[in-house]
C-alpha cells in the first residue's frame, strides 16, 4: 500500500505505523464533569467501520509526522492523506 504524504510524496507504507481512528484527535475535556466517563470510551470504544474511515498513521521511519489518512477499509483504497496537525486545527483542537 502506497500512502501519498502531503509533504514526502508517495511512500510505502511499510515506513508507517497505524495508531487506530483519527477520532483520537479529539481528547475529552479533562475538567468536564463526566470526565470519567468520556475518557472511558475515549481509550475504549472504537467503531469497526466497513468502508470509508479517517486513521491515524506516524511516520515513524520518515519524517515522524503524524497523518490522517481517508481509506476505504475494504478494498485498502487511500482517497486522502492530510497532515493530523492541519486536520486538529480544522477541529479546533490546536491547544
Amino acid at each position: 500500500m502506497i500512502i501519498n504524504h502531503p509533504l514526502l510524496g508517495p511512500r510505502d507504507a511499510a515506513e508507517f505505523v497505524y495508531l487506530g481512528d483519527a477520532s483520537l484527535i479529539d481528547r475529552p475535556d479533562w475538567q468536564a464533569e463526566d470526565a470519567m466517563e468520556q475518557f472511558h470510551d475515549y481509550g475504549y470504544l472504537r467503531d469497526n467501520p466497513a468502508g470509508e474511515h479517517q486513521e491515524l498513521w506516524y511516520h515513524e521511519q520518515g519524517d515522524r509526522s503524524w497523518l490522517v489518512v481517508t481509506r476505504d477499509t475494504l478494498t485498502h483504497e487511500i482517497t486522502n492523506v492530510e497532515m493530523a496537525r492541519d486536520v486538529a486545527r480544522a477541529r479546533g483542537r490546536d491547544k
